[in-house]
């Protein structure tokens, strides 16, 4: 109950400064959503699929570019339900990389993690280019594309008893490395879309301006922000009061997720960044623990609204420059991680199994670029649309993708290859 009435408190702040929207149409999309998002979660579980597929053909449903009618009665209402989910979402998956973690990733991770990701956008820049997008809709799906989903591929990897193997853990900080580097990136890129749609051209001193204020933000977060706010949630969290604690913990998800739009940044970095902050303190797991439900709740909220924010008449247009992202993201993410771990302790079958569970899914990270993009005005109405069947393709393939790499065996000359290569090493 302290939770609903928590929610409701912070939703009221932001529906008082839509006039326009009445309380009633807040109150029926919510429970449309939610109502939706309930059956679609419980489909997708029968169906041993991934809830954001489910989420976001709930959204594509009831959204109003769905003919014949509209259930949700006010867009400004799904783009603070949109901005509300990514702010939690973010948060939670902040709360998972503490600094000391992050420090201890490794280096083969941090090595892949940066190579595949930087080339898999790099690449996927150029074909975008070639397909005949913008500049800045290149940019975007290009870094949409490079990111893995951590949700997706963690709960497969889950289902088929494989999250302790080595590859799988090797997966594992491959996706940190990966996830912070769509957070900055994206960042980035809001500054330089910032800069230069303000300027009608790409103007390298307003770009590098807003590029060290993104810096400056960042580290000083993490440096100053390090030294006194975890020491503050723990000594809330030495009270033993869970609701104050959650209060506190909200209030600087929020907070720093104001301050970060204030300085033209993305809302994403601020409360990525107050996730990794209490995620250095002592109250960490109990911060975790009574964040479930939120996170559940404004996860829910954020697919089915990215779902009704796209114009579904767009979808068919967009068939074959999916289909190509997707092949292009695919193959160069296996090629570039098969070539870095070719030197590398895994066996082949390792090496496939890594680079098969990094190739395939995209989805929230994604998502949340999308919506990045969107909204400093930097992408054309087509990129949303795109990301969603992209998600939506790429989730619904990687179940089997991943069964088929633990399925194969390799036992002969490529195996033999690496044992001769290590004995000559020794």
């Amino acid at each position: 109950m302290d939770i609903l009435l928590l929610f409701f408190s912070v939703f009221s702040i932001f529906s008082l400064t839509e006039s326009t929207t009445s309380s009633e149409f807040i109150v029926q999309d919510f429970a449309v959503i939610m109502i939706v998002a309930a059956v679609m979660l419980f489909l997708t579980h029968k169906l041993k699929q991934s809830m954001v597929i489910g989420y976001l053909i709930a959204g594509m449903i009831i959204g109003p570019y769905t003919p014949p009618f509209s259930l949700i009665k006010s867009i400004e209402t799904v783009n603070i339900f949109a901005e509300l989910g990514i702010i939690m979402l973010l948060f939670v998956i902040g709360i998972e990389f503490p600094i000391a973690k992050l420090k201890q990733i490794g280096k083969i991770s941090m090595m892949v993690g940066l190579t595949e990701s930087i080339g898999t956008l790099i690449i996927t820049f150029f074909v975008a280019q070639r397909l005949g997008f913008t500049t800045f809709d290149s940019m975007f799906l290009g870094l949409a594309m490079s990111i893995t989903s951590t949700v997706v591929t963690i709960k497969v990897l889950e289902e088929l008893g494989k999250i302790k193997e080595r590859s799988s853990m090797l997966i594992l900080g491959v996706l940190i490395v990966e996830d912070i580097v769509a957070v900055s990136t994206l960042a980035i890129l809001q500054s330089i879309a910032v800069a230069g749609i303000n300027t009608e051209e790409i103007a390298i001193f307003p770009i590098s301006i807003s590029i060290a204020i993104a810096v400056v933000f960042i580290g000083s977060i993490l440096i100053l922000g390090s030294k006194f706010l975890p020491n503050l949630i723990d000594k809330i969290g030495k009270t033993n009061d869970y609701a104050l604690l959650l209060i506190v913990i909200l209030g600087l998800a929020f907070g720093l997720s104001f301050i970060a739009n204030m300085l033209g940044l993305s809302v994403v970095i601020g409360a990525f960044l107050a996730g990794v902050l209490v995620a250095e303190s002592r109250s960490a797991t109990v911060a975790k623990v009574i964040t479930i439900p939120l996170r559940d709740v404004f996860s829910a909220l954020f697919f089915v609204s990215i779902g009704a924010l796209v114009n579904v008449a767009l979808i068919p247009l967009y068939i074959v420059p999916v289909i190509v992202l997707i092949l292009t993201a695919f193959t160069v993410k296996l090629l570039l991680v098969l070539a870095i771990l070719s030197k590398s302790k895994f066996d082949y079958n390792e090496r496939l199994k890594v680079g098969l569970g990094l190739a395939t899914a995209k989805g929230e990270m994604s998502l949340v670029i999308a919506k990045g993009g969107q909204d400093v005005g930097a992408i054309t109405s087509s990129i949303l649309p795109i990301l969603s069947v992209v998600t939506i393709i790429t989730s619904f393939a990687t179940p089997y993708v991943l069964k088929f790499a633990n399925s194969i065996k390799f036992s002969s000359s490529s195996n033999k290859i690496d044992d001769k290569n290590k004995k000559n090493k020794l």
